[in-house]
C-alpha cells in the first residue's frame, strides 16, 4: 500500500485529485452551505452547522451538527454566552484564509511550520440600533498573517498571500455584493387583531 504525499496536513494527491475531477465535470464544483440558529432569550442563539448539499446531493459525512453559542457583550445588552454575529464573519474570514493558505501552500510544496491570522474590524452600531449614522456594515476589515516556512522565499510567500486573498470565497462574500435572499414564516399562538 503506498500513501500519497501530506504537507502541511493535507494530502496532496488528493487535493490534485480533486482539483483534476473538477475540471472533468464542473457540477462537483457545486455546494449549499447550511446554518440554523435558534433564539434562547434575550442577545443569546443556538446555532448549529450541520449537513451540506454538494454536486446536488445531501453529504451525509457529519453525523451530527456543529453547535455554536451566539450572544452580545454587556455593553449591547448581551451576557457573553457566545461570540456575536460579526465577530463570528471575521472568524470565518481567518478559517477561509487559513486554510486557503495551507492548503495551496502545500500544492506547491511549501512547508508552513506556523501561520495564525489576526483579523479586526470597525463597526458603527447607530443604524442596527435604528438611529442615522453609517451603513450597517463592517466599515473596514483588517487582516494580518504571520507565517514562518522552512523552504521558502519571503517573495513566495507573499506571492501565496496575495493569491489566498483573491481566491478566498469568504473575502469575495464581503467584498462584492451577494443576493439575499430572506422570508418570514409566522408560526404557532399568532394573535390576530379582528375589528369589532
Amino acid at each position: 500500500m503506498t500513501t500519497g504525499t501530506v504537507r502541511n496536513g493535507i494530502d496532496v494527491d488528493q487535493l490534485v485529485g480533486t482539483i483534476n475531477a473538477i475540471k472533468d465535470d464542473h457540477r462537483l464544483a457545486a455546494f449549499t452551505w447550511r446554518a440554523k440558529s435558534v433564539w434562547e432569550q434575550g442577545t443569546h442563539s443556538t446555532g448549529e452547522i450541520g449537513r451540506f448539499i454538494h454536486n446536488g446531493a445531501e453529504d451525509t459525512t457529519r453525523t451530527r451538527a456543529f453547535v455554536l453559542q451566539g450572544d452580545e457583550p454587556p455593553v449591547l445588552l448581551g451576557e457573553n454566552a457566545g461570540p456575536n454575529a460579526v465577530e463570528l464573519l471575521l472568524q470565518a474570514l481567518a478559517f477561509c484564509y487559513a486554510v486557503g493558505y495551507v492548503a495551496n501552500a502545500a500544492a506547491r510544496g511549501i512547508e508552513i511550520s506556523s501561520m495564525e491570522y489576526e483579523i479586526e474590524g470597525d463597526f458603527d452600531v447607530r443604524r442596527f440600533l435604528g438611529l442615522d449614522g453609517p451603513r450597517s456594515g463592517f466599515t473596514e476589515i483588517r487582516a494580518h498573517a504571520r507565517v514562518s516556512s522552512p523552504n521558502t522565499t519571503t517573495a513566495d510567500l507573499e506571492e501565496l498571500f496575495r493569491y489566498v486573498q483573491d481566491t478566498s470565497p469568504v473575502r469575495d462574500a464581503l467584498a462584492n455584493p451577494t443576493t439575499v435572499i430572506s422570508t418570514l414564516e409566522v408560526v404557532g399562538d399568532r394573535v390576530e387583531k379582528v375589528n369589532t
